[in-house]
């Protein structure tokens, strides 16, 4: 996270655990089950050192004669925050600190590269680095919220004479050692931390709460405002700090997005746009018991993995189905535990596709009803899954109609109403798992009701979720619109569970809009 001046450390909802034998693919990948608690975007703390043996010239900011100076920059932003409780407000403006580096990117012009969270929301930009005597203005180029990275551009080039762009370098290995630079807790002069790399693996990215990719764990404490700064080994990066522990959940352990997202984010953006990742899109469990085995027909041979669901509007759909096992991935065979073998090293099944790119195939060698076949289809994007992960720099959707506030289920929506009724917390664990998708691609709730006359005496008046209006069956917000324009004597709002329905006297709705919205100062009665 950015460092904010008012408020500190946010430390992040805890995780939603799951199943722990299945995983869900998303995004090019895992869902898996987390219990780790207190997890905040950051990096890095003021001087500390894990290895006593720190070269001083590391400590000065400089690593093989490099000045590091002249290529890690502080980043303060000054935002605003949708207001997701009462959509018609302009939001919250706040602010923060973060770090970035410079990096030459496609096209060979250089740029910032920083984290998404640390520049999302923004509403004005400004670089600074040490010996510079003003701050620069600059601009998010592109942003990409799945993969938590950034690419800002610079009005002023004068910003970037005597800069060093740095050199993208790989994987670093178990135990080895890495230093972060960087700006944290808001601090005018750069910063190092040294660590070890103590794990490498799929996680959580905590800025879309949805989204899994490769994260290198460091044995080093991480703090806000040096959020997007780099982590280096040999003089070249080997990763952006991004998040870590809050509390007293972890002692000094952090985490860094690795190389590989970094390559894949800067490749996609190559094209002039982000697209961002594709997902498969299937639900599967692991195939460890003999007798299951047996039962599918496999061999003692320690393959295969059952599919156990596929979602109709993702990439595998009309070419995998329940019940598949999946015996190799693009030739790799897959182990029963979901792992596949991939340059001499054990990976999740996941990270094969995890550098791909929408309308790359992906080739699967399955065993379906015991008959081998070999399955090729093309990738696509992430929906259903958006609506389950955090939302960024967009305005609130609402629809105002007599008091009554008909808002899209999201997370943003359940972020800022947490005494949701627990229907509504239901349907939006269950929209994907249980394909409520299909009936209804965007759940409207009808979160709050604004006291007027026109709905004093209403029966029914609750939080719910909004099944029929006027004979219509409502699957988006946009339906809300189209029921309420057409013409009616009365308007019947009907909620899904017991309840009676809300009845409103059109004639009285239509008088009283204006007078709601001058009362509570809406300036608008929607934003579709």
């Amino acid at each position: 996270m950015r460092e904010s001046a008012e408020c500190g450390n946010v430390i992040l909802e805890g995780l939603h655990s799951m199943s722990t034998w299945v995983k869900l693919i998303h995004s090019m990948s895992v869902r898996i089950p987390l219990t780790l608690l207190g997890l905040i975007f950051a990096i890095a703390l003021p001087i500390y050192s894990k290895d006593p043996s720190v070269d001083n010239h590391e400590k000065h900011g400089s690593v093989a004669g490099q000045n590091l100076s002249a290529s890690v920059v502080r980043i303060e932003v000054s935002d605003q925050e949708a207001d997701y409780a009462s959509p018609w407000n302009a939001g919250h403006i706040g602010g923060g600190i973060g770090s970035g580096f410079v990096i030459t990117a496609p096209g060979g012009k250089k740029r910032i590269l920083t984290n998404a969270h640390v520049v999302s929301n923004a509403r004005f930009i400004t670089l600074t680095r040490e010996r510079l005597s003003h701050p620069y203005t600059a601009h998010v180029e592109f942003i990409a919220h799945d993969c938590d990275l950034a690419l800002l551009s610079v009005d002023d080039l004068a910003f970037f004479e005597g800069t060093v762009p740095l050199e993208l370098g790989g994987i670093p290995q178990i135990e080895s050692g890495v230093s972060v630079f960087g700006y944290p807790l808001g601090g005018e002069r750069l910063s190092v931390t040294r660590g070890v790399v103590s794990k490498i693996d799929f996680d959580l990215y905590t800025h879309s709460g949805v989204d899994s990719h490769l994260v290198i764990q460091i044995d080093a404490a991480i703090n806000p405002g040096n959020s997007g700064g780099p982590v280096l080994q040999e003089s070249k990066v080997v990763g952006v700090a991004f998040q870590g522990y809050s509390g007293d959940v972890a002692q000094n352990v952090g985490f860094m997005i690795p190389i590989p997202v970094i390559e894949r984010f800067l490749k996609d953006l190559s094209k002039g746009t982000y697209t961002g990742y594709t997902d498969l899109s299937i639900t599967f469990r692991p195939l460890l018991s003999a007798p299951s085995r047996r039962a599918l027909g496999l061999a003692d041979d320690d393959r295969g993995i059952l599919v156990t669901d596929v979602q109709e509007m993702g990439s595998s759909h009309g070419f995998l189905k329940k019940g598949d096992v999946l015996l190799s991935i693009d030739g790799h065979p897959i182990a029963s535990n979901g792992r596949v073998e991939l340059d001499g090293q054990s990976i999740d099944m996941t990270e094969v596709v995890e550098q791909k790119f929408e309308g790359d195939k992906v080739r699967f060698g399955i065993l379906r009803e015991k008959k081998p076949l070999d399955v090729e289809f093309p990738l696509q994007g992430t929906w259903p899954f958006k609506m389950q992960g955090n939302a960024y720099d967009e305005k609130p959707r609402y629809l105002l109609h007599g008091g009554l506030l008909f808002q899209p289920l999201d997370r943003n929506f359940l972020n800022a109403n947490s005494t949701a009724d627990l229907r509504i917390k239901r349907a939006f664990e269950d929209f994907v798992e249980k394909h409520l998708y299909l009936e209804r691609p965007e759940m409207v709730v009808l979160s709050r009701v604004l006291a007027d006359p026109a709905n004093k005496e209403c029966d029914g008046l609750r939080p719910g979720i909004v099944d029929i209006i006027n004979g219509k069956k409502i699957r988006s917000l946009s339906d809300v619109a189209a029921a309420l324009d057409e013409p009616a004597r009365y308007d019947v709002v009907i909620l899904e569970g017991d309840g009676v329905p809300i009845v409103l006297n059109r004639e009285e709705v239509l008088k009283a809009n204006p007078r709601i919205m001058q009362t509570y100062g809406i300036p608008s009665p929607r934003n579709l």
